[in-house]
């Protein structure tokens, strides 16, 4: 019987994050869950450690690959669960029984999301995301893969994850997803997981290329959106500009406030 989720981990040489995210996944007390792990050849032990934990792992492989998406795409291909959620080694479920909680939500939508326990230099705190998606949001940030389960239908229709970007695959997934092709998606309002600053994606080091990768999608494919989008900005800029003139006005004529 085709399974209702698919798990799937990607690592690379981190033996320690590894554990914990395997703890995560093996402590969930609803586990009728397919377990995929797609590790980069580490060298630090994270193969020897997938291997004694095999026995919970429905597939997994160890072996060089060309890239973060390249990895999530090989999860993808072998998965065989209706939805599949990516919780990469280092993540983890915000409790054990988030699972048993979750799954009657998962129906008929392309994407289902929550919200997300963000760890960052020893201080906690949860990320909301809204009910709502629009291009806008979209220019800000995106959903949260550790948080957001997603139809593999709907992956291998639109052609998995770009493996030409380095960084921002998952968020071109997204905007074009909701954007362009008008996914069905549904927010559901609990704390899912956990994620620790400090990822690829995260890493400060990062950021100026993710921040290329996203102008290169919005530049090259929604041009006309951004510049409508730049247009309101600066219309609202004058508005508030203007309502403020015709405020700071009638409480001179009131005489809340001495002309100037």
């Amino acid at each position: 019987m085709k399974p209702k989720i698919s798990i799937i981990t990607i690592n690379y040489n981190n033996l320690e994050g590894l554990k914990k995210t395997f703890n995560s996944v093996f402590s969930q007390t609803w586990n009728d869950f397919e377990y995929i792990v797609i590790d980069g050849a580490s060298t630090d032990g994270s193969k020897e450690f997938i291997e004694k934990n095999k026995k919970n792992i429905n597939y997994w492989i160890s072996e060089q690959d060309e890239g973060v998406y390249h990895a999530m795409n090989k999860g993808i291909k072998k998965a065989n669960g209706e939805y599949l959620l990516f919780l990469n080694s280092g993540d983890h479920f915000f409790n054990n029984k988030i699972l048993e909680k979750n799954i009657k939500h998962l129906s008929e939508k392309d994407i289902i999301y929550s919200d997300l326990q963000v760890v960052e230099s020893g201080k906690t705190f949860i990320k909301k995301y809204p009910e709502t998606l629009s291009f806008s949001y979209f220019i800000v940030d995106t959903l949260p893969h550790p948080a957001t389960f997603i139809k593999k239908g709907t992956l291998v229709e639109y052609g998995f994850y770009d493996e030409s970007f380095k960084i921002a695959a998952d968020w071109k997934f997204f905007i074009d997803g909701i954007c362009r092709h008008n996914l069905s998606y549904k927010k559901v309002n609990s704390t899912f997981s956990t994620f620790y600053i400090g990822g690829m994606s995260s890493n400060p080091d990062n950021r100026l290329i993710k921040q290329n990768e996203i102008d290169s999608v919005l530049n090259e494919e929604y041009s006309a959106f951004t510049k409508d989008f730049d247009d309101i900005v600066v219309k609202n800029d004058k508005l508030n500009s203007l309502r403020k003139s015709r405020i700071i006005y009638v409480l001179v004529k009131l005489g809340f406030l001495n002309k100037f």
